[in-house]
C-alpha cells in the first residue's frame, strides 16, 4: 500500500510538473517574425499577425495604441497598426479575452532591409576582408539582424522551417552574417540616424526564377509547362518525373536528333568506366581531365522474370552536380546538388525479365564532375534483393556544343519559385523600406531575357510587401581573365540587363562593382567596399539626397563628323582616366555580333570622344564589355562609369 501511495504521489507530482510547465512556457499568438530585438518599419502603418483560436478576440498594442480583431474560423488574425516614427526600444502586445498573453520586448522602430540573392550576398563577414578588424568594432545594438535558413518548397509557406531569430549586432552574431548586407546598413547609418533591421534571405549558385512567386513567373511567360510539373512534385511524383522526363528528351532531340540514349541505344563509342567511379576528371580520360559539361552513363542488370515482377530502389550515390535518370527509357529522377545522394523508386512495371539499362546524365557545372562518393551503388528489389552496380558503368560524353539542359523545375537554385516559398512567402507582409540584391552571376547563360525577369521580380516583391519599395542592385564584379580582343560576354549581357531595369526603374539604384572583383575569385573579398556604393545608391534613390547615386551613366552616343561622342551624366567633379590620358574599354561596333573594335578615347568634359577604324560603319558604343574588363574611366567621387551598350543616334 505504502508503494503504492509513493506511485500515486508520483504520478501526481508529474502531471502537476507537466500542467506548470504548459502554464510557464510561453504563449505564441504573434508570428515568428514579431519577437525581441525585432525592427519595425518607421513612418508607415505597421501590419502584425499570428494565430490564435479560431473567432477568439485579440488586443494587440504598442506605446499606448490598441488595436482590436478576432482569428478567422482557421485561427488566423491580423492587424495593422498606426505608424510611428524611429525611435524605441517598444514592448508589443498581444492578448485573447479567454487570457492568453504574449510580450515582445526591445522592439525598435526604424528602416527594415531585406538582403538576398546569391553567393556574394551569402558571403559573410568571416570570409570578407579584414575580418578581425572589423569583428572588434561591429557590436551595435542599433543594428538588429534576421537570417531565413535555407530552405524549398513546391508551394508557398506561412512560416519557416528554421526558427528565425532577431539579434542585435554583437561580434559573434556579426560573424555569421552577409557582409554586403551588414557594411550596407552601417554605412547607410552614419548618414540616415535611425535603428536598422537587417532581414537575410539568399542561396548560393541560385538563379532568379526560383526567387519568383508563381503567379509572377505565369505573368512573365513561358514557364505555364514547368509550373505545371511542378504542381504534381508533392501529390502525383511518379507523374511530375514523368512528364518532366519528356520535357527533357524534347530539349536533347531538338540539339541531338539523331540520338535518343535514354533508350538503351548505342550509338556512337562508348567506354569503360572505372569500377569504383568517382569524379571524372580522375579517370584517367585526357578529355576529362578538365571536364565541365555532360556525360552520358550507362549500366546493363540482367533480372529474372521473378525478379522484374517486383518494385525497386535505384541506389546512384552522390552526382556532381545534376542528373537525369531513366530505367529502359522510363523517365525514374532527377536532382540538383553535388552532395545529394540519388534514390529512386522504380515503380513495378518498369523492369523486365533479361536486360535492364539503367542511363544517367550527369551535368557538371563547376569544378569536379559526376558520381563520386562511398555510398553503394545498387539496384534493390522489393524482396531486398541488392545487386551492385560497381563495374557494370560504360560513359560517353557529349560535346559542348550540344549546350546545356533544361533544369527541372524543383531544382533547388535553378528551378522555378522553390526558395520564394519556402524563404520569402513567410515574410508575409511585413513593412519594409527596401530590398538589397546581389544576384546575377547564375542567369549569365540567358543575359537576354535577365532584365525582364529581374523588371517582373521587382513588381513581384512590391506585391508582396508594398508599392512603394525600393530596390538597390548590385551589378556583377569582374571575374575571369581580362580579354585581349572584343568579345561576346554573358556577364557583361547581364550587367546590361541590370543597369536597364534600374534605369527604367524609378524607384532602385545600382552599386557599379566592375572594379571590385577578383579574377581569379567569384567572391571578392572586398564588401565594404560594396555596402559603401550600396549605401551611396541609396541616399541618392530612397533618401533623396543632392549626390551622384552610382558614377558616371551614359546619356547618349551621337556622330560629330569623323567620331562618336558619348555624353555622360550623374558625374561628381569631373571625368578621369586612371593611370593614362585615355579611358580604355571602349568598342565600336556594327550592327551584327562579332563586329566590335576597340576604339580610341578622349575625354572631354563631359564627354568621351571615340575613333576607330571601323567608326563610319559603328551602329552602336560599347563599354568594358567583357566578363572581366579592364577599364579606367571614373569621376572624382571617384566611382568609376559602369558597362554599358548603347546605340549610336
Amino acid at each position: 500500500m505504502r508503494s503504492f501511495r509513493r506511485l500515486g504521489i508520483a504520478a501526481c507530482w508529474g502531471l502537476l510538473s507537466a500542467s506548470a510547465m504548459a502554464s510557464s512556457s510561453p504563449a505564441t499568438l504573434f508570428h515568428e517574425l514579431f519577437q525581441d530585438h525585432a525592427v519595425l518599419q518607421r513612418d508607415r502603418p505597421i501590419p502584425v499577425w499570428g494565430r490564435a483560436a479560431p473567432g477568439e478576440q485579440v488586443r494587440v498594442s504598442i506605446d499606448g495604441t490598441e488595436v482590436v480583431t478576432h482569428a478567422d474560423a482557421n485561427g488566423a488574425w491580423k492587424v495593422e497598426l498606426p505608424a510611428l516614427p524611429a525611435g524605441g526600444p517598444y514592448t508589443l502586445t498581444a492578448s485573447t479575452a479567454s487570457g492568453t498573453t504574449q510580450v515582445v520586448s526591445d522592439v525598435l522602430v526604424g528602416d527594415v532591409w531585406l538582403c538576398s540573392g546569391q553567393s556574394n550576398m551569402e558571403m559573410p563577414t568571416r570570409a570578407a576582408l579584414n575580418f578581425w578588424a572589423e569583428s572588434a568594432r561591429a557590436a551595435n545594438d542599433s543594428i538588429r539582424l534576421l537570417t531565413v535558413a535555407r530552405d524549398t518548397s513546391a508551394t508557398p509557406k506561412s512560416t519557416f522551417s528554421t526558427p528565425v531569430r532577431w539579434q542585435p549586432t554583437t561580434s559573434e552574431a556579426f560573424a555569421d552574417f552577409s557582409a554586403t548586407c551588414f557594411y550596407f546598413a552601417r554605412e547607410l547609418q552614419q548618414h540616415v540616424k535611425v535603428p536598422m533591421g537587417l532581414i537575410h534571405a539568399s542561396w548560393g549558385g541560385s538563379r532568379i526564377e526560383p526567387w519568383m512567386s508563381a503567379e509572377a513567373l505565369r505573368a512573365a511567360g513561358g514557364f505555364d509547362e514547368m509550373l505545371e510539373i511542378l504542381a504534381l512534385k508533392d501529390t502525383r511524383p511518379a507523374e511530375a518525373i514523368r512528364r518532366w522526363g519528356a520535357v527533357w528528351e524534347r530539349w536533347w532531340k531538338s540539339r541531338v536528333p539523331s540520338s535518343q540514349p535514354w533508350t538503351g541505344e548505342k550509338q556512337g563509342s562508348w567506354r569503360p568506366a572505372p569500377r569504383e567511379l568517382g569524379h571524372w576528371e580522375q579517370w584517367g580520360d585526357p578529355e576529362l581531365a578538365a571536364f565541365n559539361g555532360m556525360v552520358w552513363l550507362r549500366a546493363v542488370v540482367e533480372l529474372s522474370p521473378a525478379q522484374a515482377r517486383q518494385g525497386a530502389t535505384l541506389s546512384l550515390g552522390k552526382i556532381d552536380d545534376v542528373d537525369m535518370t531513366w530505367v529502359n527509357g522510363r523517365a525514374v529522377g532527377s536532382t540538383a546538388g553535388p552532395d545529394t545522394d540519388r534514390v529512386y523508386e522504380i515503380p513495378k512495371g518498369v523492369l523486365k525479365a533479361g536486360q535492364n539499362t539503367i542511363v544517367v546524365n550527369a551535368l557538371d557545372l563547376w569544378g569536379p564532375g559526376g558520381p563520386w562518393g562511398d555510398t553503394p551503388r545498387a539496384l534493390t528489389l522489393a524482396d531486398g534483393t541488392s545487386i551492385p552496380l560497381d563495374g557494370k558503368w560504360e560513359y560517353q560524353v557529349v560535346p559542348p556544343s550540344v549546350g546545356e539542359p533544361p533544369r527541372a523545375p524543383w531544382d533547388v537554385t535553378a528551378g522555378l519559385t522553390m526558395i520564394a516559398n519556402a524563404m520569402i512567402a513567410p515574410l508575409g507582409s511585413y513593412r519594409m523600406r527596401g530590398v538589397v540584391w546581389y544576384q546575377g552571376e547564375s542567369n549569365t547563360g540567358e543575359p537576354e531575357r535577365y532584365e525582364t525577369l529581374l523588371h517582373d521580380w521587382m513588381a513581384d516583391w512590391r506585391a508582396r510587401f508594398g508599392s512603394d519599395l525600393s530596390f538597390l542592385i548590385v551589378q556583377l564584379a569582374n571575374f575571369g581573365q581580362p580579354p585581349t580582343a572584343p568579345t561576346e560576354s554573358g556577364w557583361a549581357g547581364v550587367r546590361e540587363a541590370q543597369r536597364r531595369a534600374v534605369a527604367r526603374d524609378g524607384n532602385a539604384g545600382l552599386a557599379v562593382a566592375i572594379d571590385l572583383g577578383d579574377r581569379w575569385d567569384i567572391h571578392p573579398a572586398n564588401k565594404q567596399q560594396v555596402g559603401y556604393r550600396l549605401a551611396r545608391a541609396a541616399r541618392h534613390v530612397v533618401y533623396g539626397e543632392p549626390i551622384t547615386p552610382s558614377g558616371p551613366t551614359p546619356v547618349r552616343a551621337v556622330r560629330s563628323q569623323d567620331a562618336i561622342v558619348v555624353e555622360f551624366e550623374h558625374i561628381d567633379g569631373k571625368l578621369v582616366a586612371y593611370s593614362s590620358s585615355h579611358p580604355i574599354g571602349f568598342e565600336l561596333c556594327g550592327a551584327e555580333p562579332g563586329s566590335c573594335e576597340y576604339a580610341l578615347a578622349t575625354i572631354e568634359g563631359n564627354s568621351v570622344r571615340l575613333v576607330g577604324s571601323n567608326v563610319r560603319n559603328a551602329r552602336r558604343v560599347r563599354y568594358c564589355w567583357a566578363d572581366s574588363p579592364i577599364c579606367t574611366l571614373y569621376d572624382n567621387a571617384p566611382l568609376p562609369a559602369g558597362p554599358f551598350e548603347v546605340e549610336i543616334e
